[in-house]
């Protein structure tokens, strides 16, 4: 590439461009170019980039803004071929991404992609990740290096002789696919531990998904080998072993991600379960558990030890379908089905008479009492997770985050009550 003081001084160099398939789809995107590039970007197709690389003129070039919407999943390859010619020319990449699923965002970022914003772009965000695209080198690579980086994986320090909290435990389960519960276990978790009132209480998050969590997706925490080692041998865990599992968001969440690999449920017994839960009450304030939507051995032992356990449905028939055959497995058996407070994902609004009607007829027709309804938060719930931020951090006005801002604050008052009438 060509230096800086050459590019500075010909103004009609190019120094950007956008990559998409129709830069018309993407009509905030052109306004904040325009803002931050003036005239010295252009736009092109996928294909024409691969040409144009190969051009004397894309010697300029810083980067490159690579955007891509649910449309562009069909053809997945082209995207990494653009990738992977600008990382060869030495030309950074931006992706500006809409209604993308993580899956390709991560595998774009593993080619070579360099940063990420999500479609619409935040206000500001495009400037300042362009300056930080336009650092020198030796800042970038010291900002990723392994020594600095070391921090983010750092082991939670656990003291052995701290008194026992007996923290307040909180499973979250969807009842479907897709009905919110690592959603709510997420920001309910980040709500708790970034409490303003007063000293915030310690919360810690556990992924029990052992295949499909993506706790760690939604706080953009990597995932590591020591939760493996926990998890295969509890019988030696100790005060030690439990932190050097956990990591830290914000230094305020202390998070048990869900294993590297894929693992079977019964990975871990009920036994292991319950000493993790032990563990973690022992230290801990608060302990949410992401719980699997499958009902293995061990729900029974989390149904159990949990002081609340939300069980998320949405209004369709999946949902009432489950919702009933949970609650006959659990009086079969003769569990306290009654710890468990069903909440609905994407509620009707207050107008929606219609939608309320039929939520009416659910909760009578199940026999249960839908104690929580959660709005719809739209597409910044997905940006949220996609991001790697919680809601509070990324729209702290979104409706869904104020109303689980609200489940929170009800449970700290509910365990500052129950602590004074201890």
């Amino acid at each position: 590439m060509t230096s800086s003081k050459k590019i500075e001084s010909d103004p009609n160099a190019i120094l950007a461009c956008t990559v998409c398939r129709d830069v018309q789809n993407f009509d905030l995107l052109i306004v904040d170019m325009e803002e931050v590039m003036g005239e010295q970007w252009g736009d092109l197709g996928f294909d024409d980039a691969l040409q144009f690389f190969d051009q004397p003129e894309a010697a300029s070039l810083e980067f490159i803004a690579l955007a891509i919407d649910d449309f562009d999943e069909d053809d997945p390859e082209i995207l990494k071929r653009v990738v992977i010619a600008a990382k060869e020319k030495g030309i950074k990449t931006l992706l500006i991404a809409e209604d993308v699923t993580p899956s390709l965002l991560h595998q774009l970022l593993r080619m070579g992609a360099d940063e990420f914003i999500p479609y619409p772009p935040p206000s500001g965000e495009l400037l300042e990740v362009v300056e930080t695209l336009r650092s020198k080198p030796e800042e970038v690579a010291a900002a990723t290096s392994p020594a600095l980086a070391e921090p983010e994986t750092a082991k939670v320090e656990l003291a052995k002789s701290a008194p026992k909290r007996h923290g307040v435990i909180i499973a979250t389960h969807g009842l479907a696919g897709g009905t919110g519960s690592t959603t709510l276990a997420t920001n309910l978790a980040w709500e708790l531990a970034a409490s303003g009132k007063g000293k915030a209480p310690s919360v810690c998050l556990l992924d029990f998904d052992l295949q499909f969590g993506s706790v760690s997706t939604f706080l953009d925490l990597p995932r590591r080998d020591a939760v493996y080692e926990l998890l295969s041998d509890t019988e030696s865990m100790d005060s030690e072993s439990f932190g050097q599992a956990l990591q830290k968001f914000e230094d305020k969440l202390n998070v048990l991600t869900a294993p590297t690999d894929m693992l079977p449920l019964d990975l871990i017994a009920s036994e292991d379960v319950d000493r993790i839960l032990e563990m973690a009450s022992h230290h801990f304030d608060f302990v949410i558990v992401d719980m699997p939507s499958t009902v293995v051995q061990w729900t029974e032992t989390v149904l159990t030890q949990a002081h609340v356990y939300f069980a998320m449905l949405e209004i369709d028939m999946r949902s009432a379908q489950n919702a009933m055959r949970m609650k006959r497995a659990l009086q079969a058996e003769d569990l306290p089905y009654d710890k468990l407070r069903y909440v609905l994902n994407r509620a009707p609004k207050f107008t929606d008479l219609t939608g309320k009607a039929r939520v009416k007829r659910m909760s009578e027709s199940l026999d249960i009492s839908i104690d929580i309804h959660l709005p719809d938060g739209g597409k910044q719930v997905m940006q949220s997770s996609d991001h790697g931020q919680p809601l509070a951090q990324l729209a702290g006005k979104n409706p869904l985050r104020k109303e689980i801002a609200k489940l929170a604050q009800s449970l700290l008052d509910l365990d500052e009550d129950n602590t004074k009438a201890a």
